[in-house]
């Protein structure tokens, strides 16, 4: 069966919370799921598990300037408490400061592809997401927002995006267009219609789904 990866980023940290624990929930391992929200001026501190004073002063630094993945707090993968029992602190470049878990983070922070392919939007684009969505989505997590990205079935997608949906995503086109008119012109990303294929995303403006970049979760 044909795997998606569902993207939705939402204004808020605490509708995107709500929304990872309806979806486990509903039956989707926290394996599936990851989260990464802005964490410019600490203020997810409350919401990491374990020490925050264990948290390296070279990791602290390069989430405040984005220079750097630098190390990071939690497992980031998720555990028996579920997905946002692992959250952790890190540095994603181009982002900034990010308190973050699942497979996605998982990625970036392992194989060192923040550094070595822009990102997360780097990130998104290995899983499947459209180059032009990807950037839009980093820039949404830098302005303060927070990313929800989903491995599905097709079986299991549309109870994924309704819960995405009902729970406070936003619209990334709309957002996208007010940053323009704002300056903002996302680098190195081509501002023209997807062809059919790979990195074209259905669904509807707010929860998107993307074919996933190798047919597996």
């Amino acid at each position: 069966m044909a795997q998606q990866t569902i993207t939705a980023l939402f204004d808020r940290y605490e509708d995107a919370s709500t929304a990872v624990s309806k979806l486990e929930a509903g039956g989707v391992p926290h394996a599936d799921i990851s989260i990464v929200s802005n964490n410019e001026g600490d203020r997810h501190s409350g919401s990491l598990k374990g020490d925050g004073d264990h948290v390296s002063d070279d990791t602290r630094e390069k989430a405040k300037d984005g220079t750097g993945t630098g190390a990071t707090l939690g497992t980031v993968v998720g555990g028996a408490a579920g997905l946002l029992a692992g959250l952790g602190l890190i540095a994603i470049p181009g982002v900034g400061p990010v308190v973050a878990a699942g497979w996605l983070v998982a990625t970036l922070t392992g194989a060192g592809i923040g550094a070595a392919a822009g990102g997360l939007a780097g990130g998104l684009t290995g899983a499947g997401v459209s180059e032009k969505d990807a950037h839009a989505y980093g820039e949404g997590v830098r302005r303060g927002g927070t990313l929800v990205t989903v491995r599905a079935d097709e079986a299991r997608g549309p109870m994924v995006m309704d819960i995405l949906e009902q729970h406070g995503s936003v619209d990334l086109d709309q957002k996208a267009n007010t940053w323009k008119a704002e300056g903002w012109s996302p680098s190195g990303a081509t501002d023209v219609t997807t062809p059919s294929g790979a990195g074209l995303a259905s669904g509807r403006g707010r929860v998107r789904a993307y074919p996933s970049s190798d047919g597996s979760l």
